[in-house]
């Protein structure tokens, strides 16, 4: 699948500096080359803040502002790596929670089918305008409440939410199909600072049900409902 296309910076955001963040990736344990390949192809410096720019290939989250951010690169390549785990491909996937587009990016590499959902509008118009800078045409965008997932899409083989529930939302379950598999982080948060006991949950829908297995611990922003 064709990488996503920027021109090289330089300093902080150069490639060698996006290759160290992936040589990070592989000694905290990323081993599925796709995987790697995908975060690799992504510029990330183009997603945060400009005055971030310098920190973008850190292992950290970063401030997008509006109380949202952008998710460590560890926690986007640890989730896709465990929903793509034994599968050719990810499959129609629904992100929710599209923040700047980063993730959304990266997903875009593995998959030809990406949905990504956003509740505020000013992050869908921010998120639209680095998805055409890195000429990534294949997520559709949608402001809308995460939580109702997207019916008019459904059914998904992979649902990806980047932030953190305290319940699964029904509706999500509702629009996992059959062999698919969902990664949310649930738990406890308290504020936009997203603080609390929070783990990564993976779901699969099995021919006898929903099954569901605990990771890591997490800390993410919390999952609203509504629009802005």
């Amino acid at each position: 699948m064709a990488a996503a296309h920027v021109g090289i910076g330089i300093g902080m955001t150069s490639q060698r500096t996006r290759q160290r963040m992936i040589d990070r990736l592989r000694e905290k344990g990323i081993r599925d080359e796709s995987v790697l390949a995908a975060m690799a192809a992504v510029p990330r410096h183009v997603f945060v803040e400009e005055a971030l720019a310098y920190r973008a290939y850190e292992d950290t989250a970063l401030p997008l502002g509006l109380g949202q951010t952008i998710s460590q690169p560890y926690i986007v390549a640890r989730m896709i790596e465990v929903l793509k785990a034994g599968r050719p491909g990810l499959g129609r996937t629904l992100e929710i929670g599209a923040g700047c587009g980063y993730q959304a990016a990266v997903l875009a590499q593995l998959t030809d089918e990406v949905y990504a959902i956003e509740r505020l509008e000013a992050l869908i118009a921010k998120a639209k305008l680095n998805l055409r800078q890195v000429q990534e045409f294949r997520v559709r965008l949608k402001h809308g409440d995460g939580q109702l997932g997207l019916p008019e899409a459904a059914p998904f083989d992979t649902i990806i939410l980047a932030a953190a529930a305290q319940r699964v939302p029904p509706a999500l379950l509702q629009q996992l199909a059959l062999g698919g598999r969902m990664m949310l982080p649930l738990g406890l948060s308290s504020g936009v600072s997203g603080t609390g006991d929070q783990v990564l949950c993976l779901i699969e829908r099995r021919p006898e049900g929903f099954v569901e297995s605990r990771l890591d611990a997490v800390r993410f922003v919390p999952l609203l409902s509504g629009i802005e």
